[in-house]
């Protein structure tokens, strides 16, 4: 069975397309069409038309975390599309900022997404099951929101300003003839981390691919390297990478994993 992976939004334009800030990738699996993210407008609305896409053919919406780059587009997702639901890990909220300066700074979901379309949203727990070789899968590794009080990243709650653990996270896992392949966008709980929960998932499949950004472009050089050893060390043999990696960690990702790794951009397109 060939699996199909495009990218519809993404940072990098091509001569056809263009970018933006925000990620927004389709699935093809088994004869079903999924969409990972809508992007931060309705520039994925435009990207798709141009690659021939019917965004009213799409069968199942997920969204990888709850920040406005990845999720604004989806209020105009459910004007032109009146059969997908959209799948939210639990607990997702309008609650997601980032401190700036003194102040924190609103980055998460449109605030009318969840009372206005509560009828096509379903929140999941644990490992879900999206169809037959399809799954969502959330974080299992402990400790993450220390990456939350690195990044200045914070959830406001019932008990006041929390460092963000990124419960909101997750990965969308597919089972492809040449293994398994992941897929999330921004890897804000770390990339060889998201590999390892997904390999102590399904201990008896292969994992060989990894596609997403990695919340690099604002790390050192020593811990882009740091990461990319991480990543060499999970044996994973396919990574694509974009969006908030950015070019400066994308050239060092390269020096070290050489040929692993390749760049997205708006219309790039894998099969599986």
């Amino acid at each position: 069975m060939t699996t199909k992976i495009t990218v519809i939004v993404d940072n990098k334009e091509n001569t056809d397309l263009q970018g933006e800030w925000g990620l927004s990738i389709l699935v093809e699996y088994g004869g079903k069409k999924i969409l990972l993210d809508a992007g931060q407008t309705g520039l994925f609305l435009e990207n798709m038309k141009g690659l021939g896409i019917d965004v009213s053919d799409i069968d199942y919406a997920t969204l990888s975390h709850a920040h406005y780059d990845h999720a604004n587009g989806f209020m105009q997702f459910f004007d032109k599309n009146t059969k997908a639901k959209l799948y939210l890990r639990e607990g997702t909220d309008k609650n997601c900022y980032k401190k700036v300066s003194w102040f924190h700074a609103y980055i998460g979901i449109p605030k009318k997404l969840l009372k206005k379309h509560a009828g096509r949203i379903e929140m999941i727990s644990g490992d879900y099951k999206l169809l037959e070789g399809v799954y969502l899968i959330p974080h299992k590794t402990p400790g993450l929101s220390e990456i939350g009080k690195r990044e200045k990243m914070y959830q406001r709650t019932k008990h006041g300003w929390m460092f963000d653990d990124f419960s909101h996270e997750q990965s969308l896992v597919l089972d492809t003839d040449k293994g398994l392949v992941i897929l999330n966008s921004c890897s804000h709980g770390g990339a060889a981390n998201i590999i390892n929960e997904v390999k102590e998932t399904f201990p008896d499949k292969r994992v060989y691919g990894y596609i997403g950004g990695m919340h690099l472009f604002n790390k050192t050089e020593e811990e882009i390297r740091a990461t990319a050893a991480k990543i060499r060390e999970t044996g994973i043999e396919y990574v694509c990478t974009g969006h908030c990696t950015k070019d400066r960690a994308f050239g060092i990702l390269k020096e070290e994993l050489g040929d692993t790794v390749c760049q997205m951009q708006v219309g790039y397109s894998i099969s599986f």
